[in-house]
């Protein structure tokens, strides 16, 4: 998939476009995005940072800007245009937005869903955009889709609802640092994942997941069996041996195993990790 940045590496040609922010890339999203693909070779035409973000709200995201491309292309997306959102960009008058992305790189049919808002105050809407002359195609929700609800699954850790929306396990993304190196001790090695700070973690607990082809039990908190108060991201990959410090990971999550707590001892830790491995092994990846 080519990734532009900007219009003019792109260049003028009459294209089919599909806009939006995608965040996830979740279910109601592949609907814009197959609507796109029956219409011919499709480019996407997304936005970083999130919109939301740039107008001053708080928002969690569900995936890095690589990781959404990485999605789009497995989707069947041909080009994506990322356009750096700004101020400036917001305020623009809708006709002005439209001209200076849409046409410039020759989109001439357009998919969005049908509740896509665009330009200043949020004024541009699909009916403005067949005004201005494009063929534009309006995609139904999927009823009970949405990124907010998404995340209001994963904040309460229920990560094989949130799959179902998504149409894919929900992901933790970061990259391995050096960490307290204590599972290394107790048998069971972990990676310790730093993770952009505006991306969603889901709720506390000790999960079965994915990473790098290896099934992986995974630790989000506080470690509070050795008195930890500083939020870590731990997955350990079964029955793999390697060096990942440096490395960006993607890491699904399956199923939420239990809630994280102290123990009795260090043994009892250690048989509790056992337990969760044996589980991780026979857990399902939802779909």
């Amino acid at each position: 998939m080519k990734v532009a940045r900007r219009p003019e590496e792109l260049g003028e040609v009459k294209r089919v476009a599909a806009v939006g922010s995608f965040d996830g890339v979740h279910r109601g999203h592949r609907r814009v995005i197959d609507e796109a693909r029956a219409l011919g070779p499709v480019t996407v035409v997304t936005f970083w940072p999130h919109p939301r973000i740039v107008l001053g709200y708080h928002v969690e995201l569900l995936s890095t800007l690589e990781r959404r491309l990485e999605l789009l292309e497995e989707g069947g997306v041909d080009e994506a245009l990322v356009v750096e959102f700004t101020p400036e960009l917001a305020g623009r008058d809708p006709a002005e937005f439209a001209d200076s992305i849409l046409r410039r790189i020759g989109a001439d049919t357009i998919v969005v869903g049908e509740d896509f808002r665009f330009g200043r105050a949020a004024a541009g809407d699909p009916e403005l955009l067949r005004r201005l002359g494009f063929d534009v195609h309006t995609v139904p929700l999927l009823a009970g889709v949405s990124s907010t609800e998404i995340r209001n699954l994963l904040r309460e850790g229920d990560v094989v609802s949130a799959a179902a929306l998504l149409g894919h396990p929900p992901e933790v993304e970061g990259t391995v640092v050096l960490g307290e190196q204590r599972g290394g001790t107790l048998g069971y090695p972990t990676a310790n994942l730093a993770v952009a700070p505006d991306l969603l973690v889901p709720a506390y607990g000790i999960y079965a997941g994915s990473a790098l082809g290896h099934r992986a039990a995974i630790s989000i908190g506080v470690n509070p069996h050795y008195g930890g108060d500083e939020r870590r991201i731990e997955p350990y990959l079964l029955d793999f041996d390697g060096d990942l410090y440096g490395q960006r990971l993607v890491v699904e999550l399956w199923q939420r195993l239990r809630d994280e707590r102290a123990f009795e001892s260090e043994e009892e830790l250690v048989r509790q990790i056992a337990r969760d491995v044996d589980q991780t092994r026979g857990a399902r990846r939802p779909e």
